[in-house]
């Protein structure tokens, strides 16, 4: 489907304290969020995600990319092999030629 998002990183849950002096947060019950965490040019960015839907739409993407990663992966592999068994027979090759 067009328009399907693929990303790398981790949903987390993160816990603070907003600041308002009458706030529940200050006598410990903090507030929690929930964002997605992702190392962009050895900088981690965290991403607020508001709502249910936005957490589910970022959890299937991860997904996606995880899938992508896998299928790259195993292409790198068959990939190699072939590489490997085409340098095999490049020195048989030029031994029947001598």
């Amino acid at each position: 489907m067009p328009g399907d998002l693929v990303l790398r990183g981790s949903i987390v849950t993160t816990r603070g304290r907003c600041g308002k002096q009458r706030c529940r947060c200050v006598t410990g019950e903090l507030h929690e969020r929930t964002a997605l965490s992702i190392s962009l040019e050895n900088k981690t960015t965290l991403i607020t995600l508001r709502s249910d839907a936005a957490v589910a739409e970022v959890a299937a993407a991860l997904e996606r990319y995880k899938v992508a990663r896998a299928e790259l992966e195993a292409r790198v592999a068959e990939s190699l092999l072939e590489l490997r068994l085409r340098l095999a027979a490049v020195p048989a090759l030029a031994k029947e030629r001598a």
